[in-house]
Formats: structure tokens, C-alpha cells, sequence
């Protein structure tokens, strides 16, 4: 009788992993991005160095993840309404953009993604495409009530979406209006409904 081997090595502890990305949007806030290093960030959260080596390829992947996911992860908005669920989504983006811990990452985050052509791809591979993969169901369903084609492309869309609120907020540095999701949405959902 053969017995199941045991996994190798220690099960990953999601409270250190929670602990860490806190410290990481704690120290950028505190110092900025270029002062926030890996060893600050191990003292802060309590764990060792080599345990967020194991984790992120480096800093930039490791302030990307603490600062930029929150929408990746977030539930496909359903309000009914591919517009009002387009807003929602616009509205969770503003947020993550305008965090204070953000506006700090974003321009020695854009530096060093312009400079590491394999750390784009592996935000593209890790992050961005499982995060557009949950958002197509709001076109799924938005196609299924009639509202939009099936031939739209989603991933454009995203990328448009982001791309208005990352120039708006992040590049051009403008407070968003209240009404910026809205007006975003409406744009975006009536040049992709159904004729």
C-alpha cells in the first residue's frame, strides 16, 4: 500500500501574505516608492525577506499587487444594467487609482515596468488576464439581455476603461469629478450597444 505523500514545503500562511501587502501600502504612503524597500517591508510585517522572495519576483510585482488588485479581485458587477455594472466597475477603478498609497507607487511603478520587459509580462500573465477573464461575464450578460453584441471586444473595453481612468487620475493627476464612473460608463456603453 502506497501512502500520499505529504506536499513539500510549508503551506503558504495567508495571514503574512495579508501582513505583508499592508506593510507594503503602509510604506509607501510613509516613504514612497523609491524608499520602500523589502527588508522595510519584512520588518513591518514580521516575516523574513526570503519569505516575500518566494512570493514576488521583486518590488515592483509586490507594491503592484498591494496596491493595484483590488479590482482584479473584486465580484463581476450585476446591477441588471451593462452601463450601471460598467459604472460600478469605473467606481471601484477611481478608488484604487486615487488611494493615497497609489498616487504614491504609480510613477516609480511606471518607471520600472518600462524598464523590465518580463515584469510587464508577468503582471499581464499573473494579474491583468484573470482579472479581465472574471469581468467578461458582464458582457456575457449583458449579451444574453440583448444589450450588446457577442462580437464586442471585451478586453479592448477593459483596456479603455482602465486606460481613461489611469490618464484622467493618474497621469494627468485631475481630482475625479462625482459623476467621472457615470459619464465613463455612458461613453463606453452606448458606443458598444446593440443597433
Amino acid at each position: 500500500m502506497t501512502l500520499p505523500s505529504a506536499p513539500r514545503g510549508r503551506p503558504r500562511d495567508s495571514r503574512a501574505h495579508e501582513a505583508i501587502l499592508a506593510a507594503t501600502a503602509e510604506l509607501l504612503v510613509e516613504v514612497g516608492y523609491a524608499a520602500t524597500a523589502i527588508g522595510a517591508v519584512a520588518a513591518r510585517a514580521g516575516v523574513g525577506k526570503d519569505t516575500i522572495y518566494r512570493r514576488w519576483s521583486g518590488k515592483a510585482e509586490l507594491v503592484y499587487e498591494a496596491v493595484f488588485t483590488e479590482t482584479d479581485t473584486m465580484a463581476a458587477p450585476d446591477t441588471g444594467n451593462l452601463t450601471a455594472d460598467l459604472a460600478a466597475l469605473l467606481d471601484a477603478l477611481i478608488q484604487e487609482f486615487t488611494a493615497p498609497a497609489a498616487a504614491a507607487a504609480l510613477p516609480g511603478l511606471l518607471a520600472d515596468f518600462a524598464a523590465a520587459p518580463v515584469l510587464r509580462t508577468r503582471i499581464r500573465t499573473h494579474f491583468l488576464a484573470p482579472a479581465k477573464a472574471g469581468l467578461a461575464e458582464v458582457f456575457e450578460r449583458a449579451v444574453r439581455r440583448g444589450e450588446t453584441g457577442a462580437d464586442v471586444p471585451v478586453d479592448l473595453i477593459l483596456d479603455t476603461l482602465a486606460g481613461a481612468v489611469f490618464f484622467h487620475v493618474g497621469l494627468v493627476g485631475e481630482r475625479p469629478a462625482p459623476k467621472l464612473a457615470t459619464q465613463l460608463a455612458a461613453i463606453v456603453g452606448r458606443g458598444i450597444e446593440a443597433r
